[in-house]
């Protein structure tokens, strides 16, 4: 059996892939479990000084897996977005360096899973967008929160009520990525990257993180309850119902405002 989720250790450097390509790499609950563990092993872990997050295949992450979504009662939809918010917290809240690898689109959860890290490296190929729009839900996973940080209430929003795919160019001048790079150097200059900080002042990198999110307002844990509770209210709209079956059926959705 494949593991959707791969970490490989080197030199103080964890390296944890997901490795789902034919699926675009979309999050299954048990993904966002297994990340969400990871992680937290990952902080507790001496012998891990900084982490490389990247995909297999052409795709970062095509966001969730809607085949599951729409199918659970108000407590099941409850317990898909905690698992959500613990995975995304697992990441930011991690005290090492943690540098994302991104290649093709990373929407969705996807993108708010690599904005959770703390240095975001594209290819050419990349695409980043806030695609909920199209299935009639709310950014969740935080990333209204990451966005307007990044780059402003203004845009952020443009980018939550358009769901338009913003190229790597785009990404870079507007403040979501560090680095862009051809699509086949992408992974050299991220391994590169990150395996220069496993090599650095732990703590120092440790404190740095720690007064970054520090100057953030308001935390991000009192942000994801806000989250929780709109979003929760959002689930079970027939716009929502409307937005999963149009997805899945490959067709444009109509909504109705209701």
């Amino acid at each position: 059996m494949v593991n959707d989720i791969t970490v490989e250790h080197n030199e103080g450097l964890a390296v944890v892939s997901l490795n789902r390509p034919g699926k675009l790499n979309a999050l299954t609950l048990e993904m966002r479990v297994e990340l969400m563990d990871t992680f937290r092993d990952i902080q507790t872990d001496p012998q891990v000084r900084a982490v490389l997050l990247r995909a297999e295949g052409r795709a970062f992450c095509a966001g969730a897996d809607v085949s599951t979504m729409g199918k659970d009662d108000v407590w099941g939809d409850r317990a898909r977005l905690y698992r959500a918010h613990q995975m995304i917290l697992s990441i930011f809240n991690c005290e090492k360096p943690v540098v994302a690898a991104v290649r093709g689109p990373a929407v969705g959860i996807g993108l708010s899973m690599a904005l959770a890290c703390d240095v975001l490296l594209l290819s050419e190929t990349a695409k980043l967008g806030q695609v909920f729009r199209k299935i009639g839900l709310a950014p969740d996973g935080g990333a209204a929160f990451l966005l307007q940080n990044l780059i402003g209430r203004q845009r952020a929003t443009d980018l939550a009520f358009s769901a338009r795919l913003v190229p790597a160019d785009e990404a870079l001048s507007l403040g979501l990525a560090s680095q862009v790079h051809p699509d086949d150097a992408l992974d050299r200059a991220a391994l590169e990257y990150a395996a220069d900080l496993a090599t650095g002042p732990t703590f120092a990198l440790a404190g740095a993180k720690r007064l970054m999110r520090a100057a953030m307002q308001p935390s991000l844990e009192s942000f994801l309850e806000t989250e929780a509770v709109i979003q929760g209210q959002i689930i079970k709209s027939a716009d929502h119902a409307e937005g999963i079956d149009a997805f899945l059926n490959k067709r444009k959705p109509v909504f109705h405002g209701a």
